[in-house]
């Protein structure tokens, strides 16, 4: 079972950062494809950015691009998503995801694996 683990979550005024961490302590990360998801109170979860398994291609939702980065650090086996400038309709509970196939999967169906979400409120 692999079991991935969020953290980095909590309140950030409008404009602040905030840096998430995926980590997962069974498995070698570095072996799957990640994205990162959110879902807001009401809504669907939606892809937010990925990342390939050899770091080689990522990919952000419109939404977030040029605020939000996501890396990979190989030595620590972690995913990373630095999210900058920080807006309200951010708020939502973010949701880390491994897929073993699929060079950069977009969807959710797509990934074997989720970590149980750490929440994000951006509020002044």
């Amino acid at each position: 079972q692999v079991q991935l683990v969020e953290s980095g979550g909590g309140l950030v005024q409008p404009g602040g950062s905030l840096r998430l961490s995926c980590a997962a302590p069974r498995t070698t990360l570095n072996n799957y494809a990640v994205g990162w998801f959110r879902q807001a109170p009401g809504k669907g979860r939606e892809g937010v950015s990925f990342i390939s398994s050899t770091n080689a291609v990522s990919d952000y939702a419109d939404s977030v691009a040029g605020r939000f980065t996501i890396s990979r650090d190989i030595a620590k086996d972690t995913v990373y998503l630095q999210m900058n400038n920080l807006k309200p309709e951010d708020t939502a509970v973010y949701y880390c995801a491994a897929a073993l196939r699929g060079w950069l999967p977009r969807r959710p169906h797509e990934y074997d694996h989720w970590g149980q979400g750490t929440q994000v409120t951006v509020s002044s």
